[in-house]
Formats: structure tokens, sequence, C-alpha cells
């Protein structure tokens, strides 16, 4: 088939509308190259996910990441019990780049490297292209770190770019679907099939993958994630578009696969609520029980923002996938405490333990017990909400490491919570440049990747770092895509 108005040719083809996409449509087409951007969603919801989040950032100033930013990727983004004696030979690999283990691409350290070095020229790039950041509050009571926003979040940061890449002539291609990459003989991506209203179409030109990873594909769900993952819920209407083509298309030519496959990033919401990402950060002041009335985990083992997703990997794990945070009137004395509950809807209220039970479909005798034995392993000392207090349960398993007062004032409140999926881990792996890279460590010609395609977290996520990837690496692929249109 020809190159023609219905299969036209572009210098750059960008797959997903999200901030890694418009980053590098709009890098590539500042270096006056003609791009294209295909989008599955209609032109109102373009934007994906990013459109719907507060967008935290992990810097502590406008110009540079925390200074735990490059450790704390590295942690995360290794398998938790790779063979030590085998470390170092997977680390280098037979390039010399971070190699393999367990057929899944291990994080290159270079690119953390690059990571963390440009992230301040990307906020400097947004900051000219209209976009403000600053020190706003968060939803957390208690953190570890700071956290650089966009003032107007992820909506801001996809109009802006969105409307610079209009401006720059980049053409867009809203309810489109990318299938296929296309490649030469030589194994060159020169293009993608993509499904629209009307049917197959080609569009040539080297591609970006930026379509976001599986959190709306639930056979790939289950395949990676088992059939509990029913049990999940995407924390906002713009995960439903994102269906992982993108991840599977790369794999499909001989991708490296990189990220946990079988991990997501996991976030505390209410299930009751429709509204994006209702969040309820307040279990650390209370007890977390699942449908047996049984606490089972420590609600506040440090900062709510350094250990959210662990413990709601714990809430996922109970039956149903549901626990409930049981609070007494206390917690409404935490200065600013409404930051903690982004939900809409309202507590559930009781006058007594028992009555809370009723409200919520638990067993009185269970809950009341439960809370009978958290209350009487409390020990006395200075309760401290906004910072870590130390104030721990004696002989209660298991334990609650802060925060640890009895529940005995009425009203008692409770909240449903179950994992929300953010965004999945696996995806696959780049170099530096955001090129895709094989199975060998070579990059393929013609293939960029940017976003949570690019998988880059094991087990655990690296907080505030995923809108900021996408950031980086779209704006590093468009630039070198554009870069090697002029030297060619």
């Amino acid at each position: 088939m020809s190159v023609t108005e219905e299969n036209p040719s572009y210098d750059l083809v960008v797959v997903g509308c999200g901030v890694a996409g418009l980053s590098a449509a709009v890098a590539a087409a500042e270096d006056g190259a003609r791009v294209a951007v295909l989008e599955r969603a209609p032109r109102e919801d373009r934007g994906g996910q990013s459109r719907y989040t507060e967008a935290y950032l992990r810097m502590k100033s406008h110009t540079e990441v925390t200074d735990d930013f490059e450790a704390m990727l590295a942690e995360n983004g290794a398998p938790p019990y790779l063979d030590p004696d085998l470390a170092g030979e997977v680390a280098r690999g037979p390039t010399g780049r971070a190699g393999h283990a367990r057929g899944v691409a291990l994080l290159d350290p270079e690119v953390v490297g690059t990571f963390a070095d440009e992230a301040g020229p990307s906020i400097a790039w947004l900051t000219r292209l209209g976009v403000r950041f600053d020190f706003l509050p968060t939803q957390f009571l208690t953190k570890s770190q700071p956290r650089l926003l966009p003032v107007g979040g992820g909506a801001a940061l996809v109009e802006a770019l969105a409307t610079r890449a209009e401006t720059l002539g980049v053409t867009f291609h809203y309810e489109t679907t990318g299938e296929r990459l296309l490649q030469d003989d030589l194994g060159r991506v020169t293009g993608i099939v993509a499904r629209t209203e009307e049917g197959l179409r080609r569009f040539h030109g080297p591609v970006v993958l930026a379509a976001g990873g599986f959190e709306g594909n639930g056979e790939m769900l289950t395949r990676y994630l088992g059939p509990r993952s029913v049990y999940l819920r995407p924390v906002c209407k713009g995960a439903n578009y994102n269906r992982g083509e993108g991840i599977r298309m790369a794999l499909d030519i001989g991708a490296a696969a990189s990220g946990d496959f079988g991990s997501y990033h996991a976030e505390p919401v209410d299930p009751r609520s429709g509204v994006a990402e209702p969040s309820v950060f307040i279990f650390p002041y209370g007890i977390l029980v699942n449908r047996d009335g049984q606490r089972f985990c420590d609600e506040a083992p440090g900062t709510v923002d350094a250990w959210y997703e662990r413990v709601t990997r714990r809430i996922f794990e109970q039956p149903e996938g549901v626990a409930w945070v049981v609070l007494d009137a206390r917690h409404r004395r935490i200065p600013n405490y409404r930051l903690g509950i982004r939900t809409d809807k309202p507590p559930i209220v009781g006058e007594t333990i028992a009555e809370l039970a009723g409200a919520i479909g638990l067993s009185a005798t269970a809950l009341e017990a439960t809370v009978d034995a958290y209350n009487a392993a409390c020990t006395e000392g200075a309760w401290k909400p906004l910072e870590l207090d130390g104030l721990a349960t004696k002989g209660l398993h298991p334990p609650k490491s802060n925060w640890a007062t009895p529940l005995t004032e009425a009203p008692f409140h409770a909240y449903p919570i179950v994992s929300s999926n953010v965004f999945t881990f696996g995806g696959v792996k780049v170099d530096s440049t955001a090129r895709v890279l094989d199975a060998s460590d070579r990059p393929i010609p013609g293939l960029y990747a940017a976003g949570e395609t690019v998988g880059m977290y094991w087990g655990n996520y690296t907080g505030a770092t995923s809108v900021l990837k996408g950031l980086v690496f779209g704006r590093l692929a468009g630039a070198d895509a554009a870069r090697r249109r002029s030297n060619a």
C-alpha cells in the first residue's frame, strides 16, 4: 500500500495523548518535525489518566529532584529476590547496559541518571509553555519527601501541551487505536496500522508508543495479575482507555519486557464513589478491619506517603479485596484532616462500635472484640498526628507502630476501602533517549516509548515519579526523533 492522504507519512507518529505522548509531539514539532498523534479517546476525553491526576512530582525545587530520587528508583527497579551471585552478571548484560533477570529487563542506571538530570530542564520547558508549579498542599497528612505540583494538576499539563502542539501544526487523529507496527526488511519501524471508525489505516513514520499500561484490559490484567484483578478498580475513567496495545505491539516485534508485569501502583479508594481518585488516606489514625471484623496489618508503619501502597496491597489480599477503616471522633481534631479524605461519599457513622458494625454489615461481636483488644494494647504517650510519634501498641499482633490511641470517643466513623489500579508496572525497556531496546539491548530503529508503556517499577512504586517519567522521556523521545530526522 502506497503513502497517500489515506495513508499519510509523518516525521513522527505518536500513539497516546497523555503527558508522555504530548511531550514527545511538542518536542519534535518544536524542532520542525511533522507530527501526528493517534488517540483512542474522543477529543473531549483526550489526556487519558494524565487529565485526572494531581501530578505530584518528586522534586525538592523547580530544578532538582529529591535527594533519594535515584536510590529509590534503583531499589524499586529490580526483582526483590534476585540471586546475589547472579546480580553482577545480569546487571552488566551483554552490551554493558543493565541486563535481564527472569527474562525481564532490569532498570539501567544510565536511564535513572538521565531521568534525574532531565527533570529540571523538563520543568523549565513546561514553564516556558505557561505551566506554573508550586509546593501546594497534598492529600498526605504526613510525608517523607516534598512534592512539586503543576497548578491545575494534570489537566493543566495536558491543555498546555495540547495547545502548544496544535499551534505547531501537530495533527490529531481521535478515536484512532494503534494495532500493529510496520517494519522494513532491516527491522526498522516505518509506521503503524491503526483502527478508525472507517476501518484500518496506515500512518507512516517513526513511532513513539505512549499509550499507557493495561489498566483497562481485563484479559491482560487476569493474565498478568491473576484472577483477583476483578477486585481492582481503575483510579479514574481515563484508565479505561489504556488497554495495553502499545506494550503488546512492541513485544510482538521483539522489544525487551521491563518492570513487574504482575504488579501495579495501588492506591486506597472508596468503592462507593464514582469520582476520579476518591482516595482515603486517613487510615493511619484508626484501625483497618476485613469482612471478618479482624485487623490484618500495621496501619501506621511510617509516613503515609511512603507506606500507603504497601498497606493498600494488604487490603487487596483480604476477602473480596475490601476493608474498612474504623475511626473515633479524635480524627476530626487533626489539623486539615479532610485533606486525607478525597471521597465524595460521607462516612458511615455509629454511636457505638456495635451500631457501626451493623451499619457496615460486620459482626458486632467480632468488631467489638477487635476494638477491645486494640484499645487494651494502646499505651500512654503524646499523640502527634502530623509527625511520626512512635505511639505504638504493646503485645498486639499485628502491631500498630504510630498514632495508636484507643477508639473510645463517639461518634465512630468508617469508610470502605479497596485497592485502585493507578497504573500497571509491566512495559518495555528503553535507553536514555527513550529508544525501545530489544532482548539483546539493541535499539529497535524507529521505535520509542514513554510514560507507563515503559516498565520501570518492581513491587513498589517510587512515589511522584510517574508523571515526571512521562514528561521527561516523552520530551527525550520527541527530541531524539527530530534530531535523527535532521541528520538523515
